[in-house]
């Protein structure tokens, strides 16, 4: 039977974010599953829950207000509550007392990479079910440049991603390098931009290119050698699915975000907030290419886990639970 699903995001409609991405695509989903799906901010108080069969709430301490507010006035409808990356590993610890709420108030808790378990308080559990988020191949193969040795990074400039390792660690490559470091991403505060801005000037071999859409973002990743995942909190991000996909070596910090991802056998991993560990790791992908293909290897060995139909399923089968 079609259910009326109300899904909130602390997105803005418009913003091209993790979680903006992650609401448009789920509202696919259920909507192709044969449910009707509304989406709206959950920071704008305006929800509108009358018919509202079940409720999907991207964020459990960005969107407590309205899951708090939902569970009060329907507390036997079902809720489904996705875990961001900064609840489990920054609000979980600083806000304990919002997330818990939230935890508490779920019927399901949605996660997006298989260590998640292992970071949440034991009775959060068994409402826990993983749903990997899904990506597409590259419409053409992989046609790095010949001139340069480009790695990307798709990613904000904010705290959480540590914007600028990569650029940190290009410094120390050696003169002999080729390498070129190509950041697709939008400045969350002024002073990150200046930042990034000063980085250009001082240093050749960083291009900041700012906010570009999903189709410029893939387009990067096939003309990339590999790219640079280097924050140091990730819920489960869908760059790296993409890249997964893509067949595209990632070279990513060590954090359960990108374990759960990519797996602890991954040969690409840099020692998180070190870029002499990152330039280590980036100075012999450049020049070792065995090593490269390793860490492609390893990375497109995951793509059965990042397809459409797993991710449907997924939901499907917790609909069915609900």
């Amino acid at each position: 039977m079609p259910l009326n699903i109300s899904l909130i995001t602390p997105a803005e409609k418009r913003a091209l974010n993790g979680n903006s991405v992650t609401a448009n695509r789920w509202a696919r989903i259920l909507t192709g599953l044969g449910h009707r799906v509304s989406v709206a901010n959950s920071n704008d108080g305006q929800w509108h829950w009358n018919n509202c069969d079940l409720l999907v709430a991207i964020h459990a301490f960005r969107s407590a207000r309205a899951i708090e507010a939902f569970r009060s006035r329907y507390p036997g409808r079902a809720l489904i509550v996705l875990l961001a990356g900064t609840d489990i590993y920054r609000f979980q610890f600083s806000a304990p007392h919002i997330v818990r709420r939230s935890l508490h108030a779920a019927s399901k808790l949605v996660a997006l990479h298989d260590q998640t378990g292992d970071d949440l308080p034991p009775e959060a559990g068994p409402k826990l079910r993983i749903i990997r988020q899904s990506a597409l191949p590259l419409p053409q193969p992989l046609s790095p440049s010949k001139k340069t040795f480009d790695v990307c990074i798709a990613g904000h400039l904010r705290e959480e991603k540590d914007p600028l390792r990569t650029a940190l660690a290009a410094r120390l490559a050696p003169s002999s390098s080729k390498l070129r470091v190509v950041h697709l991403g939008k400045a969350h505060t002024r002073q990150w931009a200046a930042a990034a801005r000063t980085e250009m000037q001082t240093n050749p071999r960083y291009i900041w290119r700012g906010e570009v859409r999903r189709w410029q973002v893939r387009r990067q990743f096939a003309r990339a050698h590999a790219m640079v995942i280097s924050s140091v909190m990730e819920g489960g991000a869908n760059v790296v699915s993409e890249a997964i996909v893509a067949g595209l070596p990632i070279i990513a910090s060590d954090i359960s975000g990108n374990q759960g991802m990519l797996g602890p056998a991954h040969p690409g991993y840099f020692a998180t907030g070190d870029e002499t560990s990152l330039a280590e790791v980036l100075v012999r992908a450049e020049r070792d290419r065995v090593f490269l293909e390793s860490v492609r290897a390893t990375s497109l060995a995951k793509a059965p886990l990042y397809h459409p139909d797993r991710e449907r399923a997924a939901w499907s089968a917790l609909l069915e639970e609900l």
